[in-house]
């Protein structure tokens, strides 16, 4: 009797390992040499432009969500000077390029075209932990198109919860501002019966922080009121401000490069 339980229990967890096993088709995360071939496409669509801060979202969320591409985050930023921008391009932008070479690169660069990337291309959700990952893959995508270069954004993963019944119905969640103002980003994802991805509704609640303007060129001021509140506003913008800093000290007389180089070692000091 006790062989005859021991061989379901193995034929039960043989029968579970194998649903949850990937199949022969399955893709593995990509490759260091997937990624750098990625970054190609990426720049040839970039073309000769320049001023581009491009970074690999690499998350498991992402990756377990749609594995079918390699995202990439294009930002160009927007102060003092807007950075000119490659035709079709805005200044936040996520690049999903295909691991199918037979498949066109994605540029989605407004919040329309990534809500119908994602219903066309995310997988099926069955269970809460793919739900969870689904509104974790939204929130790693949908604030980049909010970037000017100077917001950081964290994900609250306490605040990531699944509705369901006998079927996933709905996950929510939001990403909080750290950095470069205040604000959060918070989704609802909702599933139809199949578990596909079929509405999206997110709310956007964002305050932008100070932005470069002149600030660097100020920290000689002859009014200290206006020198402390260069200072201030550098402090704040932190290692996000480091192009708009070296560009100016590049201009600079030797005095004001003396003092934006202590304000930059300020920065770095205290980890801004």
């Amino acid at each position: 009797m006790r062989a005859m339980i021991s061989l379901v229990a193995l034929l039960c967890a043989a029968a579970v390992a194998y649903a949850y096993a990937p199949g022969p088709d399955a893709l593995k995360k990509p490759t260091k040499e997937d990624v750098e071939q990625a970054r190609k496409v990426v720049d040839e669509a970039l073309g000769k432009v320049q001023g581009a801060t491009v970074e690999q979202i690499d998350q498991d969320a992402l990756f377990n969500t749609c594995p079918n591409y390699i995202y990439y985050s294009i930002v160009f930023r927007q102060g003092p000077v807007a950075r000119p921008l490659p035709e079709g391009f805005s200044s936040g932008n996520v690049y999903a390029v295909p691991r199918d070479k037979d498949a066109k690169p994605q540029l989605l660069n407004d919040a329309k075209k990534l809500e119908e990337f994602c219903k066309k291309n995310f997988k099926p959700v069955t269970t809460e932990d793919q739900a969870k990952d689904a509104t974790r893959a939204w929130l790693y995508l949908a604030p980049v198109l909010q970037q000017d270069g100077f917001y950081t954004f964290a994900l609250m993963d306490d605040s990531t919860k699944v509705e369901k019944d006998k079927t996933v119905k709905s996950a929510s969640g939001k990403v909080v501002v750290m950095k470069g103002g205040n604000g959060d980003i918070t989704v609802t994802l909702n599933f139809d019966d199949k578990g596909m991805l079929s509405k999206i509704e997110e709310t956007d609640k964002l305050t932008p922080g100070p932005r470069p303007i002149c600030q660097a060129t100020k920290l000689l001021d002859s009014d200290d009121i206006v020198r402390r509140m260069a200072e201030q506003d550098l402090l704040i913008m932190g290692s996000a401000a480091k192009d708009y800093i070296m560009e100016q000290r590049a201009k600079a007389s030797p005095e004001l490069q003396k003092a934006i180089d202590r304000m930059w070692q300020r920065i770095v000091d205290e980890k801004r």
